[in-house]
């Protein structure tokens, strides 16, 4: 089912059975905001390259293996991590950024928005970028909303404050989450796959072996197809906002 961003304040309060479950009332004006850049959902190009993104993280089990899988095919990624985890597991977040890959911010709690006001979730937001500023000071600050949840405010708030929200390709929403099986992870991204996708899984929230192992199927598979796998920051530069 495709997601659907909501501009009503009642939309970011709406209860989640799971963050990408959501569905929103009204669509979000994605023309105008992909135009301005301040949302990513993709980014069309005649390069055969693509972003392989993970939320969630980082997990003491699941993350260093996708690590290993993402060194043996030299491949880049980007993490989206909670704050909380980063402060558990800091040795991985290093790990990461040493072996290339770049990390961007998911909140520090991954919040269900049954109850949370803006006030705190700005506050999940700024303590987790604060954190993430220890590791990688200086770099884009990408921010991923849980679920895709947002509203004009929200948007507003981060935009002023410097931040490129990414979401992800809608043709590229793995669900991974459900452990619906590794092949149907694998074939969902290759039967799918376009330049300049951004692509959606998950390191942690879960048992994500299936994703560990659908990742050994999608990155030889894509290679042969000429794919090359690069952070947001690098497929971004294919935008006109911020090509340098």
């Amino acid at each position: 089912m495709q997601k659907i961003i909501s501009f009503s304040l009642l939309s970011l309060l709406l209860p989640l059975i799971h963050p990408l479950d959501s569905v929103y009332s009204q669509q979000l004006d994605r023309p105008y905001y992909e135009r301005k850049g301040d949302i990513i959902w993709d980014i069309p190009m005649k390069k055969k390259m693509v972003a392989i993104t993970f939320d969630d993280g980082p997990h003491p089990i699941y993350t260093p293996q996708i690590l290993d899988v993402l060194k043996k095919y030299d491949a880049y990624s980007t993490f989206f991590l909670l704050g909380a985890h980063m402060k558990k597991y800091p040795e991985i977040v290093n790990r990461e950024i040493a072996e290339g890959h770049e990390i961007g911010n998911h909140t520090y709690s991954h919040p269900s928005f049954h109850n949370i006001s803006e006030s705190s979730l700005i506050d999940e937001i700024q303590t987790t970028q604060n954190l993430i500023d220890t590791f990688q000071l200086g770099k884009m600050k990408l921010f991923r909303p849980p679920g895709g949840a947002l509203n004009k405010q929200i948007i507003n708030t981060l935009t002023n404050d410097n931040y490129t929200i990414i979401l992800w390709s809608w043709h590229q929403d793995t669900k991974d989450w459900t452990n619906q099986g590794v092949q149907k992870i694998a074939n969902h991204v290759l039967s799918n796959v376009q330049n300049g996708d951004i692509i959606l899984l998950h390191d942690s929230g879960g048992n994500r072996t299936q994703t560990v192992q659908a990742l050994q199927i999608i990155l030889p598979e894509l290679q042969k197809k000429g794919y090359t796998f690069v952070t947001v920051g690098e497929l971004l530069q294919n935008h006109p906002k911020f090509k340098r």
